[in-house]
């Protein structure tokens, strides 16, 4: 299959969570499967080299328009060892900023503007290019008015006549609500009026997704499942309810190539299940870089982006009276300025016992993966979720809510103590969240035959990109079944 794979990130490129190690690893695999993959994402000045890139086309959205005429440049990299192609949109007006999405934490006021013409561009490419997709693939609120301009731009072109569309959801609280002036450079779309992804003068690219698109997947089945209540469905059950034939859950797989406690290039201690005695090692390492007491306290890390989604809001209100126990916690992430300066804090008084690192550092967000003993994901809602799929493989038990791809991936050890490798709680409350990290550390000091068991189930468990990209090959199969609908 011929496939156009839309992303606003791509690890490698740019990155600011998970959207971009999938719009990596699963292309990649796509091509090593024997298909014909161009990845589509904007041309950041952030990008290392960005302007470096070869030209290999020029194109104009509303071309006819003296008024809204917006040529751009398609610039090519590639990205991972299967050397897949990458074209990086070149709008100077739109992507030379200084952050891909906002400043302050505050979103910038076009992105409606921007992220649309993200989508008309990689398509008018992909025809400029004469790059036939059998498949368009759309992933997040970002890409999400490709199906619906497929529809009303290219219904009639014979060029698309064959191309299905696929959106990927991985977060689908996040779902691009704008006014339709941002749009209005796609008259085709801009004029169009759609109760169910519209309302007044505002429009709901997620929502324009959904509808349009062929065939919808999220990023586990649980997560699926949760998007269809109006509990978990983000204000769009009703959407989600109507296209419930069409929507699936599949789970992310990891890049081990990536995170490989045996390969790991961030670690000076490296080990595999073999050798796991040593991964006490790297928690001496991670302990002495970070000036915390070494020795053998349990260790919880926790890296995350500070939001109530990632649970922040379950944790601070019962860390003081945990971190009265012989514990030790390391917390890395950024967020919401109140949750960090609670972080701070709480470093401050606690100075043997907790350090907060403001930042998203990779190398120490491998060294705490490698270092703790537990991971904390105390999760609002996980639409997947990698880093529990990361300690898993670290050896390092995961303690998650159970949610979404949490519930997919990790096994409850209270639950099932044979296959267990992790712990669960159920409800979003502070005092069940503590109740689960006394119950951790009272296993971990009484218990460490059982302890080092259950590390070595998390080590078995693997979740392999070829085995999820089975799942979207299957998808894309039944994408191309569907009738042409416009």
């Amino acid at each position: 299959m011929n496939i156009l794979f839309i992303s606003s990130e791509i690890a490698d490129l740019m990155k600011s969570g998970g959207l971009a190690d999938v719009a990596k690893a699963l292309p990649c695999q796509l091509k090593e499967n024997g298909h014909d993959v161009r990845l589509v994402m904007p041309c950041y000045s952030l990008i290392k080299g960005a302007y470096d890139f070869p030209i290999i086309a020029t194109g104009c959205i509303n071309e006819g328009s003296l008024s809204q005429k917006m040529e751009y440049a398609v610039r090519q990299t590639f990205v991972g060892e299967q050397k897949v192609e990458v074209w990086l949109i070149d709008y100077r007006l739109f992507y030379e900023r200084s952050s891909m999405y906002g400043d302050n934490n505050q979103a910038y006021g076009d992105n409606g503007a921007r992220f649309a013409f993200l989508s008309a561009a990689a398509l008018d490419a992909a025809y400029r290019l004469e790059f036939r997709p059998d498949i368009v693939h759309s992933n997040d609120w970002h890409a999400a008015l490709a199906p619906m301009l497929l529809r009303f731009k290219y219904g009639s072109n014979p060029f698309f006549d064959k191309t299905r569309s696929v959106i990927t959801i991985h977060n689908g609280a996040f779902q691009g609500v704008f006014d339709r002036g941002q749009i209005s450079f796609l008259p085709e779309i801009a004029s169009y009026y759609n109760d169910m992804i519209m309302q007044g003068s505002y429009i709901n690219f997620l929502k324009c997704g959904v509808f349009f698109a062929d065939k919808i997947n999220t990023v586990s089945p649980g997560y699926a499942a949760e998007l269809t209540t109006y509990l978990g469905g983000h204000g769009m059950a009703k959407n989600f309810q109507d296209r419930a034939q069409d929507l699936c859950g599949i789970i992310n797989g990891c890049d081990y190539s990536d995170w490989d406690p045996s390969t790991d290039k961030h670690l000076k201690i490296t080990y595999d299940l073999q050798t796991m005695e040593e991964k006490i090692l790297g928690k001496y390492l991670l302990q002495r870089k970070l000036g915390l007491p070494m020795g053998d306290a349990p260790l919880y890390g926790m890296v995350a982006r500070l939001t109530d989604q990632k649970g922040v809001g379950l944790l601070l209100p019962i860390l003081d009276r945990f971190l009265q126990h012989k514990v030790q916690v390391v917390i890395e992430g950024t967020g919401d300025p109140n949750f960090e300066k609670q972080m701070r804090d709480l470093a401050a008084r606690y100075p043997d016992k907790m350090r907060f690192e403001p930042v998203y550092n990779n190398a120490l967000a491998h060294q705490i993966e490698a270092g703790a003993d537990f991971f904390l994901m105390p999760s609002i809602f996980e639409p997947c979720g990698l880093n529990q799929i990361y300690s898993l493989a670290y050896a390092t038990l995961p303690i998650v809510r159970a949610v979404g791809g949490l519930k997919d991936t990790v096994i409850d050890y209270d639950s099932d103590h044979e296959h267990g490798n992790g712990f669960m709680f159920y409800d979003p409350n502070p005092e069940e969240l503590l109740s689960l990290l006394r119950r951790t550390l009272i296993f971990y000091l009484e218990d460490p035959d059982e302890m080092r068991r259950i590390k070595q189930n998390a080590m078995r468990t693997r979740f392999l990109w070829k085995d999820s990209c089975a799942k979207y090959e299957e998808l894309y199969r039944e994408a191309l079944k569907k009738p042409k609908w416009w």
